[in-house]
């Protein structure tokens, strides 16, 4: 068995369909794969399909974008063996995905503005099939465009920095009005969920697990590509002190990803999953 718990499609920012993101799977040796689009299960009673007949276990899962107001810090909430469609996480995301997609064509007419030549009708192209435009899709765009040669790197800051530690924001950056973090760990229980805290030492959140604890995370990603050691080792502190599962996955974006990595490193394997398990059945949800 390997497993990979934190993995997106075309359906959020990664620029492969379910099909492709399973054949991958199929390739690397993967048997068990969490699908967890930012934001929505679209997709996902699809994707368990799709599974089944190539023989893979498909996880139903979410990635929820939050925010710890307190501190002023993004936290992503991961949500395993979630209920798809529930109406419940439909409520909460939807405005979250039409915001972003508001967004980014904000962005772009910046960036039409600015003599960039690129159309929205491109990056609307390049976003087919999902939950609405990202900025990938438009970094993507120029580079077809030929401004860069890359997703992340100088471009990628230049335009969308957030102007951290007295820094200028990028020209096309737009702020998002994201839900409280708490709230994200409530809805993906109500929704049949085990929350888990993604990737803690990308976005600093580790002061905030104890609040989470307290509205029900039951885990928290220790193995992400952009932990470092001193990450993992905060990380598995805060587990063992919490009783939180210690996860992982490669938070896989196929050509869009922050880091070069393969579909299924970075996983913690079985171990993970049937702890995931077991928190899925005391939760009795």
């Amino acid at each position: 068995m390997k497993v990979e718990l934190h993995c997106h499609t075309n359906i959020s920012d990664c620029p492969l369909s379910i099909e492709a993101v399973l054949a991958l799977a199929l390739e690397q040796g993967v048997t068990h794969v969490a699908i967890t689009n930012h934001d929505t299960t679209k997709g996902l009673e699809e994707a368990m399909e799709t599974g089944r007949t190539m023989g893979i276990e498909v996880i139903p899962g979410i990635e929820v974008s939050g925010f710890d107001f307190s501190r002023e810090r993004r936290v992503h909430i991961l949500g395993y063996f979630i209920e798809p469609g529930h109406w419940k996480i439909d409520a909460v995301c939807r405005p979250l995905l039409e915001q972003r997609h508001r967004a980014s064509q904000k962005m772009t007419e910046r960036l039409l503005a600015a003599g960039y030549k690129i159309t929205w009708e491109r990056c609307l192209e390049l976003a087919e099939g999902g939950t609405g435009v990202y900025k990938q899709h438009i970094m993507q765009a120029l580079i077809e465009a030929g401004y860069t040669d890359s997703i992340y790197g100088p471009l990628y800051k230049k335009l969308f920095s957030r102007g951290q530690n007295g820094e200028e924001p990028g020209i096309a950056y737009i702020p998002m009005n994201y839900i409280d973090a708490k709230t994200a760990v409530k809805v993906i229980r109500l929704a049949g969920g085990v929350p888990v805290l993604a990737h803690p030492g990308q976005y600093r959140n580790f002061e905030m697990v104890p609040e989470l604890v307290e509205v029900g995370l039951e885990g928290i990603e220790v193995w992400h590509p952009l932990h470092t050691k001193e990450h993992e080792q905060h990380a598995m502190e805060l587990a063992s002190k919490y009783d939180l599962v210690k996860t992982g996955g490669s938070d896989f974006h196929g050509s869009y990803g922050e880091a070069p990595v393969l579909l299924g490193s970075k996983s913690p394997g079985v171990e993970a999953l049937e702890s995931l398990k077991l928190r899925k059945e005391r939760l009795g949800v």
